[in-house]
C-alpha cells in the first residue's frame, strides 16, 4: 500500500510537469520533447521501486526506421518501452486520446500519431498518414491487440498495426514485456513489485511486403512473441 500511495502521490506532479515541459520544448522541433518523455518514463519505473532490464538490443536497427510491435499487460508497459528502447521513436496513438486537455495537445507537439477508428475510411487514411511519417524516419511504437491484457495472457493482434508494416515497408521488431501484468493488472490501481524485462527480437523484413501477406506477418509476429512470453514462463 505504501507503494501506491507513494507512487501516485508524486507520480500525477511529475506527469503535469513533463507535460508543460514537452509543450515548451515541442517550439523547437517535434523529436526534442523525446529526452523529457524518456526521463518521465524513467523517473515514473523509479517512484515505483520498479528497475527493467532490457535484452535484445543488438536487434534494434539504429540506422534505420522500424514498427516496434510490442505486446500489453499493464499501465507501466509505456514508461517501460521509454525505459528500455534506447533511440528516437513515436507511438501511434487512437485518436481520443488527442482529446485530452494539455495532454493531448502534448501528444500532437510531439509527434504522436493519431489512429481515427471511427470507420474504415478515416482508418485507412491515418494508416497511410502513419506510414509516410514513418517512411520518412521517424520509428513508431504499436500495441496491436488494441487495450491492456485482462489476463496477462497476449490477446489477438488487429491488423492494422501489420498493415502500417505493409504501407512503410521498413522492419518490424516484436517486443516481448515481461512482468508488467502482474506489476499492476489490467483495472487495479494497485502496484505490487517484481521484475521487469523488455525483450526485442530480431527485426523481420518487410521489403516487398503485400496486403495479401499480412496474415501471414501477422501470425508470425504473433508467434514469436507468444514463444517468448510462454518460456519466460516455464524458465521462472
Amino acid at each position: 500500500m505504501l507503494r501506491t500511495f507513494f507512487f501516485y502521490l508524486l507520480f500525477f506532479p511529475l506527469t503535469l510537469v513533463a507535460t508543460v515541459l514537452t509543450l515548451f520544448v515541442s517550439l523547437f522541433g517535434q523529436d526534442k520533447p523525446h529526452p523529457i518523455i524518456r526521463f518521465w518514463g524513467r523517473s515514473s519505473l523509479l517512484l515505483a521501486h520498479l528497475k527493467v532490464q532490457a535484452k535484445g538490443i543488438e536487434n534494434i536497427p539504429y540506422d534505420n526506421p522500424a514498427i516496434y510491435i510490442s505486446n500489453h499487460q499493464s499501465n507501466f508497459d509505456i514508461p517501460i518501452i521509454y525505459a528500455g528502447l534506447p533511440t528516437q521513436f513515436s507511438w501511434i496513438a487512437k485518436q481520443e486520446l488527442f482529446k485530452i486537455p494539455l495532454f493531448g495537445l502534448a501528444m500532437k507537439r510531439s509527434g504522436l500519431i493519431p489512429i481515427d477508428r471511427s470507420n474504415q475510411r478515416k482508418t485507412m487514411h491515418s494508416i497511410i498518414v502513419a506510414a509516410q511519417t514513418i517512411r520518412e524516419g521517424t520509428s513508431v511504437v504499436i500495441f496491436p491487440e488494441g487495450t491492456r491484457s485482462p489476463d496477462g495472457q497476449l490477446q489477438k493482434f488487429k491488423k492494422g498495426a501489420l498493415l502500417i508494416a505493409a504501407k512503410a515497408q521498413v522492419p518490424v521488431v516484436p517486443i516481448a514485456i515481461h512482468g508488467s501484468y502482474k506489476i499492476q493488472p489490467k483495472d487495479s490501481w494497485k502496484i505490487h513489485g517484481g521484475s521487469l524485462t523488455i525483450e526485442f527480437l530480431p527485426p523481420i523484413n518487410t521489403d516487398g511486403l503485400k496486403n495479401s501477406d499480412l496474415d501471414a506477418l501477422t501470425n508470425k509476429v504473433h508467434d514469436q512473441i507468444a514463444d517468448r512470453l510462454q518460456g519466460a514462463m516455464t524458465n521462472v
